[in-house]
């Protein structure tokens, strides 16, 4: 799990609580910013407990928070106001990318190319070479031998869902594909966006001497990185 699934477990886990889950429907609710005072009445508990349960919910993401006046200004203290965050919080285990692959197809459609399944695997090779070139330029790694090319590219593509695995010192499978509810009504075509977006990490990354290949049956997912045999 990735950090971004943690924060994504924890926000769901302090919902767990009732009286928390409770506080968080009501701000939620308002539709406009909310004092501990009337979080506190409307939950009927002591400001304090409000207070300490509202934090908590800062805390995970589910809500932000900033002193203000409500209703203009006022002579005093500010006080803390709660409102929930922008923040998309989902939680699927194993992870899901639907995301990456609706920005892939979507992407495909409005392609000049002169078909569908052509546009998808280009654009799906797009998206891999740039998150590959932005990790690259992150850690500066200088060339990259083929031990150090799989250990980068499994910590880049697990964040996206694919859970790798290094089995051997020259091969590294993917246990999940984000993408599996689709990959069993359209096999071919999920699986070629999958080796395009991974091929494509790879190139990114500046890493010649891994390759993505198709192993259809070998792991959840149908492709494995290993040491190119050029």
């Amino acid at each position: 799990m990735n950090e971004l699934d943690g924060v994504a477990v924890a926000a769901v886990a302090a919902l767990d609580d009732d009286l928390r889950r409770r506080l968080y429907t009501y701000v939620r609710q308002a539709r406009r910013p909310i004092a501990r005072d009337e979080a506190a009445a409307a939950a009927g508990i002591s400001r304090k407990l409000a207070a300490f349960h509202l934090d908590k919910l800062v805390d995970t993401g589910l809500l932000t928070s900033r002193f203000d006046t409500l209703g203009g200004p006022k002579v005093g203290r500010k006080p803390k106001l709660y409102e929930p965050s922008a923040a998309e919080i989902r939680v699927q285990l194993p992870p899901r990318r639907h995301d990456l692959l609706a920005g892939i197809l979507a992407d495909a459609v409005l392609s000049p190319s002169p078909t569908a399944r052509e546009a998808a695997l280009r654009v799906a090779r797009s998206r891999g070479e740039q998150a590959g070139a932005e990790e690259r330029a992150r850690l500066r790694p200088g060339r990259l031998g083929t031990e150090r090319a799989l250990t980068v590219a499994s910590t880049l593509v697990a964040e996206y869902g694919f859970e790798p695995s290094r089995d051997a010192p020259t091969c590294v499978r993917l246990r999940n594909c984000p993408f599996h509810p689709l990959a069993a009504k359209a096999p071919e075509l999920i699986c070629g966006i999958n080796q395009a977006f991974l091929s494509g990490v790879l190139a990114g990354l500046e890493a010649p001497t891994v390759e993505a290949v198709l192993a259809p049956g070998a792991a959840e997912c149908c492709v494995e990185l290993h040491q190119s045999p050029r």
